[in-house]
């Protein structure tokens, strides 16, 4: 059974918003090119190429292991803004009082997958997780607070949307394969997967305190 706070909304964007979303990737891209990080102490290179938009990006190698900061780690330039289309996402589904500040993006090559894990490098966890798919469809898993938990398996297809809130916040969660072949949507083929994280608290508004 999957936790409270989980939600899978199919089809969430249509096609012409797809082609309007990956427009503003490529945006993205050719101003912060994908990359492929390493593993924390092992060094050992993640499956997916990867870059962000937002005020902040989530990054990791060797040295440094998991955390955030407001630069690509290549080019040393500071990330590009969240598309307005994510926003308006966020304000949508989130139910959260603050926008989000990272948009981490993956790229998903065949044979490219992501292990379970849990979002945890972020101060505010109340916030949730919000994910959008575009491209080939990708088999994601979804368990509980252990990683040996039960997990339950969803196929996510192009313009789907996840949002882990709630109790799912920190459930275990992963990408077991992708699809190829499944979608003509990104270029070259692949999956790419879109994930807004809100990372810091929210202050209050001085009138507030």
């Amino acid at each position: 059974m999957v936790l409270s706070g989980f939600m899978h909304m199919p089809g969430y964007f249509d096609p012409r918003s797809q082609v309007e979303l990956l427009r503003e990737v490529e945006e993205i891209v050719r101003r912060a090119p994908f990359y492929r990080p390493s593993m924390p102490r092992s060094g050992k290179p993640l499956s997916v190429e990867m870059t962000n938009a937002g005020s902040l990006g989530w990054v990791t190698d060797k040295e440094g292991g998991y955390r955030y900061q407001p630069m690509h780690p290549v080019t040393g330039e500071p990330w590009p803004a969240i598309p307005n289309l994510l926003i308006r996402l966020w304000q949508d589904v989130a139910q959260y009082p603050a926008l989000p500040e990272a948009c981490l993006i993956n790229l998903y090559r065949a044979g490219s997958k992501l292990g379970s894990h849990v979002d945890a490098d972020e101060e505010d966890t109340l916030a949730p997780v919000v994910s959008v798919s575009l491209g080939d469809d990708a088999v994601f898993h979804i368990g509980g607070h252990r990683r040996s938990d039960p997990k339950t398996r969803i196929v996510l297809r192009s313009g789907d949307v996840v949002v882990l809130g709630g109790l799912a916040r920190r459930a275990f969660h992963g990408v077991d394969r992708v699809c190829p072949g499944t979608s003509s949507l990104v270029p070259g083929g692949g999956r790419i997967n879109l994930t807004l994280r809100r990372v810091t608290k929210p202050q209050l508004r001085r009138s507030e305190t």
